[in-house]
């Protein structure tokens, strides 16, 4: 069975669903912006903490002087 690619399609259906994706976006307020980035913002940091104890931790046991 050989499938065929055909750029043209694909471009089309890039495009229609970038067009669907702009027209039911919208322009979020300044009170839902700074809810989000704030959310975002305390996920990053929480992350980066756990990987920094995991490191700290895997780095003390496998690295630690005999």
């Amino acid at each position: 069975m050989k499938i065929k690619l055909d750029p043209i399609k694909i471009v089309k259906g890039f495009y229609s669903d970038a067009k669907h994706v702009a027209s039911v976006s919208y322009k979020p307020d300044m009170d839902t912006f700074k809810r989000t980035l704030k959310v975002v913002l305390i996920g990053i940091i929480i992350l980066g903490i756990l990987g920094f104890l995991i490191s700290f931790a895997i780095n003390s046991i496998f690295l630690a002087p005999p």
